[in-house]
């Protein structure tokens, strides 16, 4: 065969894979985030930022985790805040997703791989109508932001004047895109919300923007759909029941790990140390805001935290982790194995094998990514304590942001696993696996094969 034939077909190969085009799609936009991030106008001191820290601030913007090197308000000019704001709402939204609004939006009718590039894009597939599902993750994502910015101009506009206005855009964006990145470091760096840990407004607009955005645009259409249908799908009562629960639980846990800890919540009164342990729990979904010092929590409220962090947020949503349908597919699982049945039952409802599959898959390649981060993160010597090095990887893996202080302390080897963490948390495990194996769509493959036994358990 010639060989330009080879080269044609690998190359057609590429292009029909969505898995592949979504991944480049984040990969093109971090390098590009990278490149303007290093021009002496992004920073305050007019001087070039490194290669690597522009680098990591770009992977942390765009997979939308906020993890940082630098402190955004204090190191980065407008110019550069801009930059930043600009990766987390593509990051947020995804290229593939925006590029085929704007498709749309100019009246060009979508082909079937363009379609099926934007299921990928939202986690949808083809039972859903992919145009108008791609039309309202848009509009609802500038809706809710919209909304969450003039609520915060309310609160930041009377006390930092102009800026305070570009201040609320920033953080309605980051705040729905799950993000975390924070523009008060005039208050002190690095401290994220506690300059603001007494103004409600502030925080529970944010708690809801995180919610809303962490609940994947599947469930925001079938919840619009449902005064027609009168009925949710089973992945939205999944991901609706859980997040509750989660939530629910998480600040259980805060409040009674924290109640007493002078580092923390032991000098609050009861509404302060309520509404904190609420924002935690909250925020611990992906989001990555502190109004407390994280560094002073417990060992357990920090064990809390990672468990959160790892199962993060639903799928084709503006948030990461393992996710919440993940979690649930294994966990119900397990329980129908304990009860003697062969298929995994979720709200009376039989899960295929190849769900079952994936969900496995999905949680067996974040395991061994977040223990090989983990141990090199102590190898390195770059984290104190073990809880801590598993805190800040699982951090990263969830695209949450939250930091207990390694990231800032962080070397080479470590903030280069860092990335890696960041980019294959936003973009899955598995969608970056299908990417690389250059198949065409991520349909599972029957090969008949003699049987084996194997004993297990």
């Amino acid at each position: 065969m010639p060989k330009h034939s080879l080269n044609e077909n690998a190359s057609s190969k590429l292009f029909h894979n969505p898995a592949m085009v979504i991944v480049s799609s984040f990969f093109i936009l971090i390098l590009v985030g990278t490149l303007l991030l290093m021009l002496p106008i992004c920073s305050r001191s007019g001087e070039a930022t490194p290669f690597l820290n522009s680098l990591f601030t770009a992977t942390s913007a765009t997979c939308v985790t906020g993890l940082v090197v630098y402190d955004t308000y204090t190191y980065f000019s407008i110019f550069g805040q801009c930059v930043i704001i600009t990766l987390i709402q593509l990051g947020g939204l995804g290229l593939v997703t925006l590029t085929s609004f704007f498709y749309l939006i100019i009246g060009k009718k979508m082909g079937l791989r363009t379609a099926h590039l934007a299921q990928e894009s939202v986690s949808s597939d083809e039972h859903i109508n992919t145009t108008h599902l791609i039309k309202m993750v848009v509009v609802l994502t500038f809706l809710f932001e919209f909304v969450g910015t003039l609520i915060l101009f309310t609160q930041f506009v009377p006390r930092f004047g102009a800026y305070g206005a570009f201040m609320s855009v920033f953080f309605a964006i980051s705040s729905y895109c799950n993000a975390g990145f924070d523009l008060l470091g005039m208050n002190g760096e690095f401290s994220s919300l506690i300059s603001m840990q007494d103004n409600p407004v502030v925080t529970f607009t944010i708690m809801a923007l995180i919610v809303c955005g962490g609940l994947g645009f599947i469930v925001w259409q079938d919840i619009y759909n449902y005064r027609r249908r009168k009925r949710l799908m089973l992945h939205s009562k999944i991901v609706l029941i859980t997040t509750a629960i989660l939530i629910v639980v998480g600040f259980i846990g805060f409040l009674i790990m924290e109640w007493n800890n002078p580092r923390t919540m032991g000098n609050m009164d009861i509404l302060g140390k309520i509404h904190h342990s609420l924002f935690q729990s909250v925020t611990t979904r992906t989001a990555g805001f502190n109004t407390i010092d994280l560094d002073g929590m417990t060992e357990i409220s920090k064990l809390i935290s990672i468990v959160l962090m790892f199962i993060g947020a639903a799928p084709g949503s503006t948030g990461g982790g393992m996710k919440i349908t993940t979690m649930v597919v294994l966990l119900m699982t397990v329980i129908s194995i304990i009860r003697g049945r062969t298929e995994t039952i979720v709200l009376r409802r039989k899960v295929d094998k190849i769900i079952v599959y994936k969900a496995l898959a999905v949680a067996s390649l974040a395991g061994m990514l977040v223990i090989l981060t983990t141990a090199i993160l102590l190898l390195t010597g770059d984290a104190k304590s073990g809880i801590n090095a598993l805190f800040e990887t699982v951090s990263a893996f969830g695209t949450v942001g939250l930091s207990v202080g390694v990231t800032g302390q962080a070397g080479l080897i470590s903030k280069i696993m860092l990335i890696i963490t960041m980019f294959l948390g936003r973009v899955g495990p598995v969608a970056f696996a299908l990417s690389i194996s250059l198949r065409s769509g991520s349909k599972l493959t029957r090969q008949v094969v003699p049987e084996g036994k194997i004993w297990v358990g």
